[in-house]
């Protein structure tokens, strides 16, 4: 706040440098989500599901957005809606409150949903 300004004389490259830093910085500061993925199948045992809730339950406390995906082979094809509940069972089974970001979606002979934590 001096009168008149008083103006600093400074080295560019070593500026852009500092500015670079911080940028770094900040990045490696942020937190990064991951998308973890669990695999059903059409005719997955009631104890499978089970470890596969627990490992979607432990992947969503943590913070990272989890890929349900259901590969669906030969005349599992023509039961596309058994598979579409399957997967919805699935994603309210699972404990804590999540919230769900893309809906079950095909493609090709997959069906997969993106669930994220609700917090």
């Amino acid at each position: 706040m001096a009168k008149p300004p008083v103006v600093r004389i400074m080295d560019f490259g070593q500026f852009k440098y500092g500015l670079k830093k911080q940028q770094q910085k900040q990045r490696s500061v942020q937190k990064k989500t991951e998308i973890k993925g669990i695999r059903l199948s059409f005719r997955i045992g009631s104890n499978d599901k089970m470890v596969r809730r627990r490992q979607a339950e432990k992947f969503l406390k943590a913070g990272n957005k989890v890929r349900i995906e259901m590969l669906l082979r030969g005349r599992e094809k023509a039961h596309q809606d058994l598979a579409r509940q399957s997967i919805l069972d699935f994603v309210e089974s699972i404990e804590p409150e999540n919230k769900i970001e893309q809906t079950i979606q095909k493609q090709g002979s997959k069906l997969h949903i993106l669930i994220t934590p609700k917090n």
